[in-house]
């Protein structure tokens, strides 16, 4: 990553904890980090990279039912992926080239991102670039 990262750590509600802990998934290994030229999900052992210019669209979504974003998911719809640890909400992040993320190696690609960070505005914001890293 280049520049400082300004990180948005995941938000786990209290009652998935111990199943996403079997996982890897704790507050000290989920987080979103961004930079000046990267975006950076880490979710346990999964990871996310990509470059900034990669994200094309940001949106604000939730609540989310329990079973369709607590742990990795793959959406059948659109290929998506979305890394969850709370039903309150998160962000959508939708790439102009889709990136690897569950598997290791370079396929299946994703073309959107959903991660349930504790401040989604912000994290939007950031991203929309209507505020500095």
């Amino acid at each position: 990553m280049t520049g400082p990262a300004t990180r948005f750590p995941f938000r786990f509600d209290p009652v998935f904890r111990p199943a996403l802990a079997l996982l890897g998934v704790r507050p000290a290994t989920a987080w979103v980090a961004v930079t000046d030229r990267d975006l950076l999900i880490r979710y346990g052992p999964w990871r996310l990279r990509t470059d900034r210019d990669n994200v094309t669209g940001v949106e604000v979504s939730g609540p989310y039912r329990w079973w369709r974003v607590i742990g990795p998911h793959v959406s059948l719809a659109d290929r998506g992926v979305s890394f969850g640890s709370s039903t309150a909400g998160g962000v959508c992040l939708r790439f102009g080239v889709p990136v690897p993320a569950v598997v290791p190696g370079k396929w299946p690609r994703h073309p959107a991102a959903t991660v349930t960070v504790t401040d989604p505005p912000a994290l939007a914001r950031l991203i929309a670039g209507t505020e500095l890293p």
